[in-house]
C-alpha cells in the first residue's frame, strides 16, 4: 500500500531519474546554445578586427651601391626583386636587393647623353620619360630579361629607339610629363624659356600594340600658359594635363591634334604656392601640396553643365612642408614624405593619416619609390639604400568610409555608396554600410506594414470571436504557412508578382482603399438583415460570409485596373508619376517585398500573438462582461491591454525574422543599393549583399572581411531585437502563471 502510495504521489524512482535527465538535457542544449552563439560572435570580431588594424612601416635590410653619378629617379619591379635607377647622366640600371646579391647591379643600358629632365608618369604605367638639353624626349619601359647574362636589362620603346624632337627651336626641355596607354599617348613640356610644347600620338595599325605598332603623330604648342611652370601632370587616357603655376592650376585639355587651356582654377586662396602635384591611381585625382603644410585631393565633377576642377578634401599633414608624394599604383592611398623627415600614410576615403612616424628624423632620402604592390618601401640616400616592409592591406577601411558621407570620384557631391567591386584594377572600392543598413530597415519596414495589420486581426478574431471547432482548423493551417520555403515566395514574388503589381498598379492601391471599406460596409450590411436570418449562421463562423465580399473586391480592383489607369493616368501611371511627382518605378520594389516578406512574417507574428490573446484568464473577461460590458470593450479595455507583452513580443518576433530574410530580398529588391523610402523603388539589404558578394570576394581581402562585417551587423540586430522579444514573452508567461 506504501508503494502503490508514493507511484500516486508522484514519486517513482524511474520519473525522477527521467525528469533529472529532461532538465539536464535542456540545460545542456540551453548552454550550447549560448555558447555557439558567443562563438559565433567571437569568430566575427577575428575575422573583422584586422580591417581596423594600424598601419605599420618597419625596417626590413639596408646595402650599398657605389654610384659616380647623381640619381634621377628609382623604381621597382613588378615582383619586388629589382630596382631600376636612371642616373642624371642618362644611364638607366638594374639593382638587386634580394638575398645576398643585394645592390648588385644586373644591367645597365645608355639611354640619353643629356638629361635635363625626367617627366611625370603614373607609376603603373611602369614608363620613363626623359627631357634633353636639345628640346629632345625618350619614352622607354625598362624589363628584365628571363635569362640573366651579363646584361639583364631590356627596354621597350614604345615610339622608338631615337628621341623625338619635341621643341624645334632645340630649347632643354625643364618640364615633362607623359602617358601612353592603349591606342593613344601623350608627352608634354615646358621648354627652358617657358614656351609649352606637345605631342599626341594614336596608334594606326597592329591592333595589339606593343613593338611594331605605328603611331600617327602630331607636334604643337599650347598657348595660354604662364613662363614660369611648377608641375605638370597628364591623364592617361591623354585627354587632359593639369599645370601647376604659382597659386593657379591650368587644366589643358588635348584635341585631336591641337591642346587649349580649358579652365584655370585657384588652389591657394591665401596667396601662397603650392608646391608639386601628383596623380592617384586612376588619375581621376589630383593631389597638391601647399605652402602651409598640407594637402589637397581634386578631381573634376559635372557642375552647371560642364566638368569642373573641384577641391573635395584636405589632408594636414603636420608643421613641416612635404617634400615628395609617393602615390600607390592600383589604390587610392599615398605616402607623403616631409621636410622633417616624418612619414605619413593617407587614403582618400579615410579622415586624418593613417600612419605618421619620423622615419627619417636623421636625414632625408634623396629618392623614395613604393612597390606596385604597396608592401615596400626603398629610400635612397646617397649610396645607401633602405627597405621598408609595409603592412597596410586594408586602408580603405574607417568609421568614415563605412558609416559617413564620402566624396568619391566623379560624383557631384559626397553621398553614402555601395560599390564594391569593378573590372578595373584602379576602382576606387565604395564600401559604406549605410544604404544596407538602411535597405535592410526599409525592407522589414514595409514587410511589417503588411503583416503586423493582418496578423493581429487575424489573431484577435482567431482567439476571441471565432469558435472553437473554426479555430481549430484555421490556427494550424496558418501556423504551417511558416514552413513554406522562403525561397519558393522570393521565386514567386520576382517572377510572378512584380509583373502583376507593374501591370495593375492602381488595382493595387485600390486595393488598399476597398479592403477595409468593403469589410465595413459589409459588417453593416449584415447588422442591417433581420435577427432570423443572423441567427441562422453559428457563432464564431461569420468570418465565411467575408470570403465572397473578398473574392469580388479583389476581382473588382485588378479588372477596373487599366480603365482607372486610362482615365486618371493618360493610361500610365509610371510615366505620370516619374513626370508629375518626380517618383520611379522599378519592377521589383519594396511593394513587391512587403508583399512576399509579410506572407512570410504572417504566421510567426500571427501564432504568437494569438496565444497571447487566448491565454488572457477567462475570468477577467467574464467579469467584464458580468459589469455590462460589451465584447468590444471587453476586447478593447481588457483582453488587448491583458495580452499586450505579448503581442509585442510577436512584433518584435516578426521584425526580427524580416530583418533576417535572405531569399525573399535577394530575389525581388533588384538589389540597388540606394536610399530612398519610396515604396516604388527597390534597395538591397545586409543578407543580400552576402548572399551575392561573399562567394566572390577573395579570402583575406578588405572585400571579404567587410562581408563578415555585414554579418556581423545582421547578427546583432536580429539578437537583439530576438532577445527583447523572449524576455517579453518570459515576462509575460510569469505574469500570468499564478493566474
Amino acid at each position: 500500500m506504501a508503494k502503490a502510495g508514493a507511484i500516486l504521489m508522484g514519486e517513482s524512482p524511474g520519473r525522477k531519474v527521467k525528469d533529472k535527465l529532461v532538465r539536464y538535457g535542456v540545460t545542456a542544449g540551453g548552454i550550447f546554445v549560448l555558447v555557439t552563439l558567443i562563438l559565433i560572435f567571437f569568430y566575427l570580431l577575428y575575422v573583422i578586427l584586422p580591417i581596423f588594424s594600424s598601419v605599420k612601416v618597419t625596417p626590413q635590410q639596408q646595402f650599398t651601391t657605389a654610384f659616380t653619378d647623381k640619381t634621377a629617379d628609382i623604381r621597382l619591379s613588378d615582383n619586388n626583386a629589382y630596382l631600376f635607377r636612371l642616373a642624371a647622366s642618362g644611364s638607366l640600371s638594374a639593382i638587386s636587393f634580394t638575398g645576398a646579391t643585394a645592390g648588385e647591379i644586373v644591367g645597365t643600358r645608355a639611354l640619353l647623353d643629356d638629361v635635363a629632365s625626367v617627366g611625370h608618369t603614373l607609376p603603373a604605367d611602369r614608363l620613363y620619360a626623359l627631357g634633353g638639353e636639345a628640346g629632345e624626349v625618350l619614352l622607354t619601359k625598362p624589363s628584365l630579361t628571363a635569362t640573366q647574362g651579363d646584361n639583364a636589362l631590356s627596354l621597350d620603346y614604345p615610339f622608338g629607339r631615337e628621341p623625338l624632337l619635341l621643341d624645334p627651336e632645340g630649347k632643354p626641355i625643364v618640364s615633362l610629363a607623359a602617358s601612353v596607354r592603349g591606342r593613344r599617348g601623350v608627352i608634354m613640356g615646358i621648354t627652358a624659356d617657358g614656351r609649352a610644347r606637345a605631342a599626341l600620338f594614336t596608334e594606326t595599325s597592329n591592333m595589339l600594340g606593343g613593338v611594331g605598332a605605328d603611331w600617327q603623330s602630331s607636334f604643337f604648342a599650347i598657348s595660354g600658359l604662364p613662363s614660369k611652370v611648377n608641375d605638370i601632370v597628364v591623364t592617361p587616357d591623354a585627354r587632359t594635363a593639369y599645370v601647376l603655376a604659382g597659386d593657379k592650376v591650368y587644366v589643358v585639355a588635348f584635341g585631336s591634334s591641337s591642346a587649349w587651356v580649358r579652365e584655370v582654377v585657384e588652389v591657394e586662396p591665401t596667396g601662397s604656392q603650392a608646391q608639386q602635384l601628383a596623380l592617384l591611381s586612376g588619375a581621376n585625382s589630383l593631389l597638391i601640396s601647399h605652402g602651409d603644410q598640407s594637402l589637397s585631393q581634386w578631381f573634376e565633377t559635372r557642375k552647371d553643365g560642364k566638368r569642373t576642377l573641384v577641391k573635395t578634401r584636405d589632408f594636414v599633414v603636420g608643421d613641416s612642408a612635404v617634400t615628395a608624394l609617393i602615390p600607390e599604383y592600383t589604390r587610392k592611398g599615398f605616402f607623403a614624405l616631409q621636410q622633417n623627415g616624418q612619414l605619413s600614410a593617407f587614403y582618400t576615403t579615410v579622415k586624418g593619416a593613417i600612419y605618421r612616424d619620423p622615419v627619417f628624423a636623421d636625414g632625408l632620402p634623396q629618392q623614395i619609390v613604393i612597390s606596385p604592390r604597396a608592401d615596400r618601401l626603398v629610400a635612397l640616400k646617397d649610396n645607401d639604400w633602405q627597405v621598408f616592409d609595409v603592412d597596410n592591406p586594408h586602408p580603405e577601411i574607417g568609421i568614415a568610409s563605412l558609416l559617413q558621407k564620402i566624396w568619391y570620384e566623379g560624383y557631384p557631391e559626397p553621398d553614402y555608396v555601395w560599390q564594391s567591386t569593378s573590372a578595373s584594377d584602379e576602382f576606387e572600392p565604395k564600401l559604406s554600410l549605410v544604404p544596407l543598413i538602411f535597405g535592410t530597415l526599409k525592407a522589414a519596414l514595409y514587410g511589417l506594414m503588411f503583416a503586423v495589420p493582418l496578423a493581429l486581426s487575424g489573431a484577435i478574431y482567431t482567439a476571441y470571436f471565432m469558435s472553437s471547432r473554426m479555430r481549430g482548423i484555421v490556427k494550424p493551417t496558418v501556423e504551417l504557412m511558416e514552413a513554406l520555403p522562403t525561397v519558393i515566395l522570393g521565386f514567386l514574388a520576382g517572377i510572378w508578382l512584380a509583373p502583376i503589381v507593374e501591370s495593375h498598379l492602381v488595382g493595387m492601391v485600390a486595393l488598399v482603399v476597398m479592403f477595409p471599406l468593403g469589410m465595413l460596409l459589409a459588417g453593416v450590411g449584415w447588422s442591417l438583415l433581420p435577427y432570423s436570418w443572423r441567427s441562422r449562421v453559428p457563432s464564431g463562423f461569420h468570418v465565411l460570409i467575408l470570403m465572397p465580399v473578398i473574392v469580388l473586391i479583389a476581382y473588382a480592383c485588378f479588372d477596373l485596373s487599366p480603365w482607372l489607369e486610362q482615365m486618371w493616368f493618360a493610361g500610365d501611371v509610371r510615366a505620370y508619376l516619374s513626370d508629375e511627382w518626380g517618383i520611379g518605378y522599378d519592377q521589383r520594389n519594396a511593394l513587391v517585398v512587403g508583399i512576399a516578406m509579410g506572407i512570410a512574417v504572417v504566421p510567426t507574428i500571427f501564432s504568437i500573438a494569438e496565444d497571447a490573446i487566448f491565454s488572457v484568464p477567462g475570468h477577467l473577461t467574464s467579469g467584464s462582461l458580468a459589469l455590462g460590458a460589451t465584447h468590444w470593450q471587453t476586447l478593447t479595455r481588457v483582453v488587448l491591454l491583458t495580452a499586450s507583452p505579448g503581442i509585442f513580443s510577436a512584433i518584435m518576433m516578426g521584425l526580427g525574422r524580416a530583418i533576417g530574410e535572405t531569399m525573399i530580398v535577394l530575389m525581388a529588391t533588384g538589389n540597388t543599393p540606394i536610399m530612398d523610402w519610396n515604396i516604388l523603388e527597390g534597395m538591397r539589404t545586409l543578407s543580400a549583399t552576402i548572399a551575392i558578394e561573399m562567394p566572390e570576394s577573395e579570402v583575406g581581402s578588405s572585400h571579404y572581411r567587410i562581408m563578415f562585417l555585414a554579418a556581423f551587423v545582421l547578427f546583432v540586430f536580429t539578437f537583439m531585437f530576438n532577445t527583447v522579444a523572449e524576455l517579453v514573452r518570459q515576462r509575460l508567461r510569469e505574469k500570468y502563471s499564478s493566474l
